[in-house]
């Protein structure tokens, strides 16, 4: 009985943590680790290896998190441009609602910070919306490369050489004019 109460004190104590970040905006690094992770399952480790070369997965992460700093610079001026708004104009844009009641304020808080990370939930949704398309398009990207390598292998190898960062190349190059 005493582990049992033990226990569940620890999973307490674990779960207040937890709760007190999830009102807080991502990190870079959170967003990098999630987004190699849905890239890593979606194109199979061969095809991830050779997008990213060897030590695949912390060249992901490091290409990644360049990628979401920015993304989170760009919802954090974003959100501040909507927070910004006045409660009539934010609110004819979005259904009626202010930006409080649009992103969910801390339902749980009385009295001054009732609303208190909307903020954080409007910078949390614009960076997760950014790094879901970023992966996205290095996941099309990768799967059309393979199928144009499959498709020819000098034609690919004279486009985008024939070194072993040849297929790398290739999803750099398609993922840029995707998102250009």
């Amino acid at each position: 009985m005493k582990r049992y109460l033990v226990l569940g004190a620890v999973a307490a104590a674990l779960a207040v943590p937890v709760a007190a970040s999830a009102a807080q905006p991502p990190t870079a690094g959170s967003l990098a680790v999630q987004s190699c992770k849905a890239q890593q399952a979606a194109l199979g480790a061969a095809t991830f290896k050779s997008t990213y070369g060897a030590n695949a997965y912390g060249k992901c992460v490091s290409k990644a998190s360049k990628t979401a700093s920015s993304q989170l610079t760009a919802a954090n001026t974003s959100c501040k441009a909507e927070q910004a708004m006045s409660d009539a104009d934010f609110s004819a844009a979005h259904g009626g609602k202010t930006f409080n009641a649009y992103y969910g304020g801390n339902s749980q808080s009385k009295g001054k910070g009732a609303g208190a990370d909307a903020f954080g939930k409007c910078v949390s949704q614009k960076a997760q919306a950014a790094s879901n398309a970023s992966t996205q398009s290095t996941v099309n990207a990768a799967k059309s490369c393979r199928a144009e390598r499959a498709a020819s292998k000098t034609t690919f190898a004279s486009t985008y050489g024939s070194g072993a960062n040849a297929f790398g190349v290739c999803v750099s190059r398609k993922s840029k004019a995707k998102s250009a």
